[in-house]
Parts: structure tokens; C-alpha cells; sequence
């Protein structure tokens, strides 16, 4: 996986990262991407970005950065990481979440967080692995931080 790169959004990768898993509907724990593709439309503090190894998409993430929200969790870190089934597994969550760390001190945050449900089989171990710590509970998710 050593081809793996963020890009922009687009016309050309639009299609695949839609497709991304979960579909609409679906039961997971974070919304499709064709969701977070909304949001970003009308976020302008969004950072959605497709995961490619090579030319292929293999995930989706989307950071905002919004240094003066009211919601400290909000202010700069994931929204969302969505990664391709047959993807998981050989480290693009945690490219993703690396790139956005890196994007984070690019622009002069200490720090990224991100918010999961705390359910047995959720998320949770991934981001704890990948450095986030717990730090409070927000809308009955868990607010994870990490020093970047």
C-alpha cells in the first residue's frame, strides 16, 4: 500500500467513492459517503477527500477545519472515514488518518479529534490504535483526541 495518496474530490472518482461502503440505508457506524458529500456541499469548512492506492479509490475521508466553532470537537479533526471493503485491513484508515493529522499541522493545530459510537463492535479499538485518546462524550458519541 506504499501508492496510497489523497486526492479531490471529482467528476472522475465521484462515482467510485459513492460506492464506498455503507450503502444508503444500511446499518454501520458512519454515514455513507454520498452523506458526507452533502455535508461538504454545504460546509464550507469541509475537507473531503477520496483515498487512492494508484488510480483506484479505496476509501473516503473527510476533515473540517473550523478553528473558531463554539464545539471544541469541531474545530479541526475527521467527520468521517469511510474505507472499501476489499481495502480494509491493509492500512488505509490509518493513512487516512495520518494525512489528516498531517494536514492539521500544516495548518497549525496541536491537535485532531474525532467523534464514534461507542457500540461493542464500533470503531473504538481502530482509532485508539491510531493514537486518538477518549476525552468526553458529545451527542452520545465518544469524542476521541490526538496530539498531532
Amino acid at each position: 500500500m506504499s501508492s496510497l495518496r489523497l486526492a479531490e474530490l471529482d467528476a472522475d472518482n465521484l462515482g467510485a467513492a459513492v460506492r464506498i461502503p455503507p450503502a444508503v440505508g444500511e446499518k454501520a457506524f458512519v454515514a455513507p459517503v454520498v452523506y458526507s458529500i452533502a455535508e461538504a456541499y454545504v460546509t464550507p469548512t469541509a475537507w473531503p477527500r477520496v483515498i487512492l492506492d494508484g488510480d483506484t479509490v479505496v476509501g473516503f475521508v473527510m476533515a473540517n477545519w473550523d478553528p473558531e466553532n463554539e464545539i471544541a470537537a469541531f474545530r479541526g479533526g475527521i467527520w468521517r472515514l469511510n474505507v472499501a471493503d476489499e481495502a480494509k485491513g491493509r492500512g488505509v484508515g490509518r493513512f487516512a488518518v495520518e494525512a489528516v493529522a498531517a494536514d492539521a499541522r500544516r495548518r497549525g493545530y496541536d491537535q485532531i479529534t474525532v467523534l464514534w459510537d461507542p457500540a461493542p463492535d464500533g470503531p473504538e479499538q481502530f482509532y485508539l490504535r491510531v493514537g486518538f485518546e477518549k476525552t468526553g462524550e458529545l451527542f452520545g458519541e465518544t469524542v476521541g483526541t490526538r496530539k498531532v
